[in-house]
């Protein structure tokens, strides 16, 4: 069975172009263009493996919505990628702030993508 992750982000090109490198990666991806539209499948039974989420979404920022997972018991061990345009010491900062697993800068490169996934899910 192919481990399942989680896209939040609100630009639609962005949530293709990242199903596209997962999904020829073999990873059974599901997307979600909000933090709010998430939550369903962030509760989903099975859960995610991962999340992959963009800081600057229209209804909660990724880093809030990423310390309110950590905060639950439901989502707490699923692990969190923040991604963003935002500079790399800032979006780094962001990822410790809220407890998120890690961080990628935009525009993905599809094998740091891989990199950080795979050292997310072997650990």
């Amino acid at each position: 069975m192919s481990q399942k992750i989680l896209v939040v982000d609100d630009c639609r090109l962005t949530r293709e172009i990242t199903r596209d490198m997962l999904d020829e990666a073999g990873f059974e991806v599901v997307t979600a263009e909000c933090a709010l539209s998430a939550n369903p499948l962030i509760e989903a039974s099975p859960p995610p493996d991962l999340i992959l989420m963009d800081v600057v979404l229209p209804d909660v920022s990724g880093d809030r919505k990423a310390r309110r997972m950590k905060s639950r018991e439901v989502s707490r061990t699923i692990p969190v990628v923040l991604i963003s345009t935002k500079p790399r010491d800032e979006l780094r900062r962001l990822a410790r702030q809220s407890g998120a697993d890690g961080f990628l800068q935009k525009p993905l490169s599809r094998s740091l993508l891989l990199e950080e996934i795979n050292r997310l899910l072997s650990s």
